[in-house]
């Protein structure tokens, strides 16, 4: 699954790919964004803008908000079975710009270490989404998405069984696209990503707290120390020995 993520420049995707509208504001950065939070979406509604929607899919025929919070995630290989997902993927589909994310490793000892997961080029990317629109009762329009999700490349499996689906940035404008519709043609697109591309380094369990959000979220553990600084020795004066013509 993908339960963290980070954006900490929104301007670095914007920059990247000019053709997608920046926000009117650009959000601060983000080091450890978690579900049910406002989040960074260009949907496929031929604006090609970003907007901010609600991580936690909610299904237009939701009687309760909540249910969003169990729909983080969509799974890739069964989005066409099922018809809460066939449709979306059909008609609503976005990308959700990243610089990395957090999967946690479990240790022999059954605790679990958060890997932080990015591309070498520290350069940020898209995870493959799908969004709807629900309708609040107070007559509200609450726009919602979720994170598709399939499997590991290599790096990441030995970390865990799922990550995120990484679009190449070739096929961005071909999955916003709204005229294409054919399942057998987006599938195409949710490949693991090429695993060369990325690293993954421990950091601490700061991250494992939603209401932690700093840069020392995404610190590795396994950067090399400053070696101490030894402490000045006094050098020893020896005294001359008494020859045999010393008095």
């Amino acid at each position: 699954m993908c339960g963290r993520y980070t954006l900490i420049k929104l301007s670095d995707f914007t920059d990247m790919f000019p053709w997608i509208r920046s926000p009117d504001e650009f959000p601060p950065a983000r080091y450890n964004i978690a579900p049910t939070q406002a989040v960074a979406v260009v949907p496929n509604d031929g604006e090609n803008k970003v907007d901010f929607f609600h991580w936690g899919l909610i299904p237009f025929w939701a009687k309760d908000p909540k249910v969003g919070n169990k729909m983080i995630n969509a799974r890739a290989e069964t989005l066409s079975a099922k018809p809460v997902f066939r449709k979306l993927l059909e008609r609503r589909r976005c990308l959700i710009p990243a610089d990395g994310f957090y999967e946690w490793k479990r240790n022999p000892d059954n605790t679990k270490i958060p890997m932080y997961i990015r591309m070498k080029s520290h350069r940020p990317f898209a995870f493959a989404g799908l969004w709807e629109r629900w309708h609040s009762p107070d007559g509200s329009i609450v726009p919602s998405c979720t994170v598709i999700t399939g499997k590991p490349n290599s790096l990441v499996r030995n970390i865990h069984d799922r990550m995120p689906v990484i679009l190449k940035p070739e096929d961005y404008e071909k999955w916003l696209d709204p005229e294409l519709k054919d399942p057998e043609v987006l599938e195409t697109m949710l490949k693991p990503y090429p695993a060369e591309q990325m690293e993954a380094n421990p950091v601490g369990t700061r991250v494992n707290k939603p209401t932690e959000d700093s840069p020392e979220c995404i610190e590795s553990m396994t950067d090399p120390a400053p070696a101490p600084e030894e402490p000045e020795k006094r050098k020893k004066i020896k005294e001359p020995q008494k020859g045999l013509f010393d008095e």
